[in-house]
């Protein structure tokens, strides 16, 4: 019997070492995983992590569904309506979307989705948003979670507001946890190859500043595999994407588009810590079915 707990309780040591990343993914509406679903995917499924997510947003916008308005027996574009219908649908999508991705837990901050503007400045101010709920939340899930990367949208000056804000309220909240190991901050978003995307941070927020010596990282979800080559994990971005049928409008321009998922490394992680990413990587592109 005592044997038989030594064998059990080496088995749990060894399930614990061989656990995989445990991520929390910080966006601002429903749809915005859909820049790196792949990199969640790989991480939930074939390294067994884990991914949770933290939505800001209300999920009340995003007037663009004229397919979906057929669909859903709606106007999609009509405002009045979606204000009325889309944070529970879109929720929903977010939900089956995240089945998909292998999303464990949801945590819904119900911030006004008001409309799209590139000014981060009212919403980090607390004048659009509760920015210091976002900030107890964020500081709470952290504390709980002890992540190992959080995800966002990489915050460049052409973003949406929302998205910026949550980036730099992801980032800050990294600044400010106080557990032994701070987790890793990435920003991602979808390229196409031989892209000439750069990104140094944002202006007036030097905490978006991201390390010089840390390589963009990269997964290409276009390379193909299998037999006559017809597979490749671009099928599983257009599952994310598919989810979300009352943005029909964007989902249908973002279909099996953006060959690579592309990831910046943020100074504040520490140079030291450039090789832990780069590793991760190198499992990413190994599992599963083996990557370029």
């Amino acid at each position: 019997m005592k044997a038989l707990f030594y064998v059990l309780l080496i088995s749990a040591s060894l399930k614990a070492v061989a656990q995989g990343p445990k991520v929390l993914i910080v966006t601002a509406h429903p749809d915005d995983e859909t820049m790196f679903p792949v990199v969640v995917f790989k991480i939930t499924h074939e390294l067994k992590g884990s991914a949770d997510l933290a939505l800001l947003t209300d999920a009340s916008g995003g007037f663009n569904g004229m397919v979906a308005s057929s669909y859903f027996g709606m106007n999609m574009l009509d405002s009045a309506v979606g204000r009325k219908h889309l944070p529970l649908i879109r929720k929903k999508e977010m939900m089956a979307s995240g089945e998909i991705l292998g999303i464990g837990n949801f945590f819904f901050f119900d911030q006004r989705d008001d409309f799209y503007n590139r000014d981060e400045t009212p919403y980090l101010q607390g004048k659009r948003w509760d920015i210091n709920l976002v900030d107890r939340r964020l500081d709470e899930i952290l504390s709980r979670g002890q992540y190992d990367y959080i995800l966002c949208l990489v915050p460049h000056d052409g973003q949406h507001a929302h998205h910026k804000t949550a980036s730099l309220s992801a980032i800050r909240a990294v600044q400010r946890y106080k557990g032994l190991k701070k987790p890793i901050v990435l920003g991602g978003q979808a390229q196409n190859k031989g892209y000439t995307f750069r990104f140094s941070e944002l202006s007036g927020y030097p905490e978006s500043r991201i390390s010089p010596q840390a390589p963009v990282f990269e997964f290409d979800r276009s390379y193909t595999f299998g037999e006559d080559n017809k597979h490749s994990y671009m099928i599983v971005a257009d599952w994310v994407k598919a989810a979300h049928k009352t943005q029909s409008g964007d989902m249908n321009q973002a279909m099996h588009q953006g060959d690579l998922e592309a990831f910046w490394y943020f100074a504040l992680n520490g140079d030291d810590r450039i090789s832990e990413v780069n590793k991760l990587f190198q499992q990413l592109k190994n599992a599963g079915f083996p990557t370029k």
